[in-house]
């Protein structure tokens, strides 16, 4: 045997052989697999705006890269609530990476628990936060009667618009109703209190919700208008709890180029800085930012923004990190 054609044999038997796969090559998580959470947590599935990253169509260097080098944490806005002592476990939001996320969860839980979660819990009908639901119904999971708890305007989207009423006519999924500030008992120290938010509600209201666990609280507002448009005080309300993850979708308003920003009016991460600037650290380090646009800054981990986020004493809300509740 020639001498190249040996040492090409000995590297492709290293590979087979090696016992440390390259971590990148994963799809679940590029830096560890999930393992059973042993309290009960809140884990987050997904950060980023409901057009994911990269998006459809861009040629900027943010997505081009990805393009190039895939980035498997790049998951849709999603928040997984895992019930350790019961081996159960909660979906917020059924986004179009609904895959990757319900695999990750099914992990997080001790056996027996079953593939599908509890249920799932929904903001509202903007496409990056139901439209998982199709991977329920007959030509993916043909799912039986998963509860998937929505608000009134939103059941009857769902019920009246295909290809989502078909999901309930074939009982792939089980539609219940939530009410504004009724609290939904998941177990005798969990439950879960939906508050409505302004937003674009084209097709249905727009929530937030209050998780509340056995010894701590977390706020959950994916998407909502300027804080100013709210009847609410953000301030006051992050006193509240001990975890709000808030909607970051920009960093400021010179991210974009193209696009109109009073016709998508979210919080810029700057504007939420500033809101709290004069809070004590205790306060802005409850604060996790999460579903960011593509062009936000705040994913490239060396990005001079993202720094400032954590100067200014903020968290950022990260693929598979853990919350205990």
């Amino acid at each position: 045997m020639k001498l190249d054609s040996l040492l090409f044999l000995i590297l492709v038997l290293a590979c087979a052989c090696s016992d440390k796969p390259d971590p990148s090559s994963s799809w679940l998580d590029a830096k560890t697999a999930p393992v059973p959470v042993q309290k009960t947590s809140i884990k987050i599935l997904g950060n980023v705006q409901d057009a994911g990253s990269p998006q459809i169509g861009c040629k900027k260097k943010c997505c081009n890269d990805l393009f190039e080098n895939p980035d498997p944490t790049r998951n849709v806005v999603a928040l997984g609530l895992i019930d350790a002592d019961n081996n159960k476990s909660y979906l917020f939001e059924a986004s179009p990476d609904i895959i990757r996320q319900l695999e990750i969860l099914h992990r997080c839980v001790e056996p027996p628990a079953t593939f599908l979660p509890e249920a799932i819990f929904i903001t509202h009908a903007h496409i990056g936060h139901y439209t998982g639901l199709m991977q329920l119904g007959k030509e993916a999971m043909n799912a039986n009667k998963q509860p998937v708890y929505v608000m009134p305007k939103m059941a009857d989207y769902l019920r009246q618009n295909g290809p989502w009423s078909q999901l309930v006519s074939n009982h792939n999924i089980s539609l219940r109703q939530l009410e504004h500030q009724v609290e939904v008992k998941l177990s005798d120290d969990l439950s879960v209190k939906p508050f409505l938010v302004p937003h674009r509600d084209e097709f249905s209201e727009t929530v937030g919700f209050s998780i509340k666990g056995p010894n701590k609280t977390a706020l959950f507002i994916p998407d909502i208008d300027k804080w100013e448009r709210w009847e609410k005080d953000i301030i006051e309300e992050v006193k509240k709890v001990d975890y709000a993850f808030l909607d970051a979708t920009f960093y400021d308003g010179e991210e974009l180029n193209n696009r109109d920003m009073s016709e998508i009016p979210h919080p810029f991460i700057v504007e939420t800085m500033e809101l709290f600037a004069e809070e004590p650290e205790s306060e802005r380090e409850k604060i996790f930012f999460l579903h960011f646009n593509h062009t936000n800054p705040v994913l490239q981990t060396n990005s001079d923004q993202r720094s400032k986020v954590y100067d200014a004493g903020f968290g950022i809300a990260l693929m598979q990190n853990e919350y205990p509740l």
